[in-house]
């Protein structure tokens, strides 16, 4: 390892640690101040940013990066606008900071309370979205928190761009700039560094990208990760689903946006509608150039299909490609998830409410949706003014990671001159 790059992101590290003491006592107001500067600062640098960006885009092209990825790399007006407006969301947020998260007497008289305090610094590795920048940046700041992102190669021109404006707000705001900063550098190993937590500066690692990023990110990282390896995720449609409404919800879940994590992958069928339902499904996918392969039982339905492997039904495709499965009843639809789903997202599509009760009951996904897009899976969409990530484990977050997973708790303890037996 190069002994410039590790001075510098040791020294990223010692600021980070610095700005983030500051930011733990910075008031709401101040905090706040920011996002209006922020959203200032972008809009006054959107030139600069985009055309950063189209040089990120072409040579993203010259590497011979596919569409989907182009997709989740590219810029223009409206996704800076979609930028300026998720900041001014996180803005309107409550300052999770220091609420008493509950409070409670002892017999003896000592008062506890239980109070959020934020988790540190934060670091972040991603790959080709440069509004991850802004998103992190924001909701970091706002829970109290200093952030350190490592971009993806094909991305950092943009990110930088961003981080630029967001620094440029934070100095006008009289909070230090180091509170959100972006590693120089395109070296793999600055993630490694990052990974070993910077001598002690980064307090938890949050992946944000492909399979292989998250398990190289989770295999070897010394300190701890909120992330997801895959976001294969699911769609059942019940016998007793309302056709036209998952007709709908089926082609929005995959077609969208089919390079996001949210997106459905496996589409499972119940075998008493599927005659009647497959076709219609197949013609809308296939007029929007999605491919569709599928078990034996759907390729006898229609011809369109292609066969799919045993392999498919694990395979977070991210492209216009999605696997439909006939199965017998809602045990087997579950019993499906359970064996291929990361834990990401599933939903049904079912007017019975029995089902819909059993099947929320049974699958212990992060997200567990009813006759709904999976597409919602995001931190904007409930409401929590964008996500720094989806988080799978059982531990501290789960779901999108927004301002209030980004802060852990300590305990305050009042007294009057007690003393312990």
């Amino acid at each position: 390892m190069s002994v410039k790059l590790s001075k510098i992101l040791n020294e990223i590290g010692i600021k980070a640690k610095a700005a983030s003491a500051i930011l733990n006592t910075a008031s709401s107001d101040q905090k706040n101040k920011f996002f209006d500067f922020a959203v200032e600062a972008i809009q006054e640098n959107a030139d600069l940013i985009l055309e950063a960006n189209k040089i990120d885009i072409k040579e993203a092209r010259i590497n011979k990066k596919d569409e989907a990825f182009i997709d989740r790399l590219a810029l223009d007006k409206g996704r800076l606008h979609g930028i300026c407006d998720t900041l001014a969301e996180i803005k309107s947020f409550q300052d999770p900071v220091g609420r008493v998260l509950a409070s409670w007497d002892r017999p003896n008289g000592l008062n506890i309370s239980r109070v959020s305090t934020p988790l540190g610094v934060i670091g972040l590795i991603f790959e080709s979205r440069p509004n991850v920048a802004a998103d992190a940046g924001g909701l970091c700041l706002k829970s109290g928190n200093a952030v350190i992102l490592r971009s993806g190669k094909d991305g950092l021109r943009s990110a930088t761009s961003i981080v630029n404006s967001l620094q440029g707000a934070l100095k006008q705001s009289e909070l230090p700039k180091e509170s959100i900063q972006i590693v120089p550098s395109e070296s793999r190993e600055a993630s490694t560094m990052m990974l070993e937590g910077l001598n002690g500066s980064i307090d938890v690692i949050v992946p944000r990208g492909g399979k292989s990023l998250v398990a190289e990110v989770e295999k070897s990282a010394k300190i701890p990760v909120f992330g997801h390896l895959e976001g294969i995720c699911h769609i059942y449609v019940d016998e007793h689903a309302d056709q036209e409404k998952a007709l709908s919800v089926c082609l929005n879940a995959k077609m969208r946006r089919t390079g996001i994590c949210g997106a459905v992958e496996t589409i499972l069928v119940n075998q008493n509608i599927a005659s009647s339902f497959i076709p219609r499904l197949i013609d809308k996918l296939d007029d929007e150039g999605c491919e569709i392969r599928g078990c034996n039982n759907i390729l006898k339905i229609d011809s369109r299909v292609i066969p799919a492997s045993e392999e498919d039904w694990s395979t977070e495709y991210l492209a216009p490609i999605v696997s439909v499965k006939s199965v017998t009843s809602i045990n087997e639809a579950i019993d499906h998830i359970k064996n291929f789903g990361t834990g990401h997202t599933e939903s049904i599509i079912s007017e019975n409410k029995d089902k819909q009760l059993s099947f929320t009951d049974s699958i212990d996904s992060a997200i567990v949706m009813i006759n709904a897009s999976t597409q919602f899976a995001d931190g904007g969409e409930f409401g929590l003014g964008g996500e720094i990530g989806i988080a799978t484990g059982k531990f501290h977050a789960r779901g999108p990671v927004g301002i209030n997973q980004l802060t852990s708790f300590k305990y305050i303890v009042r007294g009057d001159g007690h003393i312990r037996a």
